[in-house]
């Protein structure tokens, strides 16, 4: 028997076993490899220092007497706006004036032709001269008729009728008088002239125009700005609070110690001359539930005009006031919180009421109290809980008295 092939065939499977065997042990050897360089990393990592908690500035909260700055909307006028209008009816000859310039008292404006109520004048005299003359006639009669009714020549009957006459005729002097005057008011009103002195509005009407004392439309409007009254409104919460800090028995005790006023204008600069409160009105409005108050303004350059608008910049006192600088707080959905620091420097984001403003400062009524710890910078990136290293700057009383 040939046993050649019987052993070649034992010795091919001997080798395939060996193959699978040596396979086997090498991915045993690979894993295992990879399993070692997971566990060595895992272990690097767990060894790695955690970063250090971040410094900020920290200061602890204190109450002070201060003082929050309101603003109220308000609209500028003159303290004379006056409408100038035409007294008689006519065609208007000259305009005198330009638009926004300023003029005097009596300085006339406007010219109307005179020459219908030069003649209503001339008219008006003619007729007291004849009326004087009837007077004369009427003396002359009664002079005429006196002697002969005392030699009983004639009966006092003529007498009486003469005296009657004569005294018609006195009444007919007077009233051509009041003629003559009437014409001479209405020549005198052919001037315009200026009732005060101010700045000068719009001219809608030309040279040459027909004006009538019934007209829609003055001829112009003047204003007088030496000085300016800014009214403003104040809600009934507002006016409470307002009056109630200054003593007196009256409103108009209270403002005679209220203290100046400023009015920020329309380009948010402040106007560089203070105001003074010197009226309330003496109701509130049904419409708006707020009451009006002026302030009068010292103008003498002209730099503020009637129809200007502004704000009433209004200071009230607050004692015990607690105070947070805005750029402590952040704002998230309507709502300002700041961030607080416990004992163990952990932080929390706590929700304030703002009341009011003073400067870069808000006024808080509640959400934090005087001696509570808050970050004052490099809030933005804060979490809920977090712990950081507290850099003790100062009281918050003393940083917003520096701002």
């Amino acid at each position: 028997m040939n046993l050649q092939p019987i052993r070649n065939k034992k010795f091919k499977n001997e080798n395939v076993q060996q193959i699978k065997t040596n396979t086997k042990m090498k991915n045993v050897i690979i894993t295992s490899f990879i399993l070692a360089l997971v566990l060595s990393s895992c272990a690097d990592k767990s060894q790695a220092p955690a970063p250090p908690p971040p410094v900020l500035p920290v200061a602890a909260i204190t109450s002070e007497n201060t003082t929050t700055d309101n603003e109220y909307p308000a609209s500028i006028q003159g303290t004379v706006d006056v409408e100038i209008r035409p007294q008689v009816n006519g065609n208007l000859d000259r305009v005198l004036v330009d638009e926004g310039a300023y003029v005097s008292k009596g300085q006339t404006l406007f010219k109307i032709n005179e020459r219908p109520f030069r003649e209503q004048l001339n008219n008006a005299l003619a007729s007291l001269h004849a009326a004087e003359a009837a007077l004369i006639n009427a003396q002359l009669e009664v002079d005429k008729l006196t002697p002969l009714v005392q030699n009983k020549v004639v009966s006092d009957y003529q007498l009486k009728t003469a005296k009657a006459s004569q005294k018609i005729a006195a009444a007919n002097i007077e009233q051509a008088k009041a003629m003559v005057a009437s014409a001479k008011i209405n020549l005198g009103y052919t001037n315009v002239t200026a009732p005060v002195s101010g700045y000068i509005g719009r001219l809608p009407k030309k040279q040459g125009s027909l004006v009538s004392a019934t007209d829609v439309e003055p001829l112009t409007t003047l204003s007088d700005v030496h000085e300016v009254f800014a009214y403003f409104s104040l809600g009934e919460t507002d006016f409470i609070n307002f009056k109630s800090q200054y003593a007196g028995n009256s409103i108009g005790d209270k403002i005679k110690k209220l203290p100046p006023v400023s009015l920020i204008l329309a380009d948010n600069n402040a106007y560089p001359q203070t105001g003074k409160i010197d009226m309330v009105n003496g109701q509130f409005d049904k419409t708006t539930g707020a009451i009006t108050l002026r302030a009068t303004f010292p103008n003498a350059n002209g730099t503020l005009r009637s129809g200007n608008t502004g704000r009433i910049r209004l200071g009230l006192q607050h004692d015990n006031a607690i105070l947070v600088p805005q750029s402590a707080t952040i704002e998230m959905q309507d709502k300002i919180f700041v961030f607080t620091v416990d004992k163990n420097n952990k932080v929390t984001k706590m929700p304030i009421t703002v009341i009011g403003k003073t400067g870069t400062n808000y006024l808080i009524k509640d959400g934090v109290k005087s001696g509570d710890q808050i970050v004052l910078s490099g809030i933005d990136k804060l979490q809920e809980g977090q712990v950081i290293q507290p850099e003790k700057v100062a009281k918050v009383a003393q940083i917003t008295n520096k701002k």
